[in-house]
């Protein structure tokens, strides 16, 4: 496990602060009291838990050119057939996978393809597992042609505590499956819009793993 370069800034900011509290109390006050050791060891332990967030585990990533991987770890809160106006301009399936405060928070590209789209939008901070989040809070659009000519969208959304969305996305960009697509902070969602004759390999609730769990199989395209 390693902390992802997201994290590096605010951690070792905020180490240095806690290191500097922590010194500034034990050279003024003697001797210390009850209420100055609960303060420090509540600091630190604020800082295991947001390293906690930042952290990558060490995982087999599973490999394979017919199946989409789940691009973030979470739960499926959303399965349906939907409109996307922006980027397919066609009816197709949506999934959406929920990422609370504990799960890891990288986000990475489902299959190997090409970037054709990628767009910022500002917007609100409603709960990321609201279906209407997924249009009304703030989010990233990625758009990707598929090695089999097929077109898929990833939505990167934020929720009530997640302020900040980091996409790597470039447009004209060649990508792998299971590649760093980008980064939210503190709780959010990922959407998938994908062709409607693709086939659904998990179900509602389901607990997923970026990079790990196969979620859909495409429709293979006759040359």
């Amino acid at each position: 496990m390693y902390i992802h370069k997201e994290g590096y800034r605010l951690l070792f900011s905020l180490l240095a602060i806690f290191i500097a509290v922590t010194a500034a109390m034990v050279i003024l006050i003697h001797p210390l009291n009850f209420f100055n050791y609960l303060l420090i060891v509540v600091m630190f332990v604020f800082w295991l838990a947001l390293a906690s967030f930042f952290r990558i585990p060490k995982r087999v990533f599973t490999i394979d050119s017919d199946r989409l991987i789940a691009p973030a770890d979470g739960t499926i809160c959303t399965i349906e057939e939907t409109y996307e106006k922006e980027y397919l301009g066609c009816d197709c399936i949506m999934v959406s996978i929920f990422m609370n405060g504990t799960d890891v928070h990288v986000n990475r590209y489902p299959l190997d393809g090409i970037v054709e789209y990628v767009k910022y939008h500002k917007g609100n901070y409603f709960i990321a597992s609201y279906p209407k989040s997924s249009l009304m809070n703030e989010r990233s659009s990625i758009g990707m042609r598929l090695a089999n000519g097929q077109k898929i969208l990833l939505r990167q959304v934020a929720g009530v505590m997640a302020r900040r969305i980091v996409c790597y996305a470039r447009e004209g960009e060649q990508v792998k499956q299971n590649q760093e697509m980008g980064f939210i902070k503190f709780g959010s969602r990922v959407d998938l819009f994908l062709p409607l004759d693709t086939e659904i390999n998990i179900n509602l609730e389901d607990v997923v793993r970026n990079g790990v769990t196969p979620i859909a199989k495409l429709k293979k395209v006759e040359n």
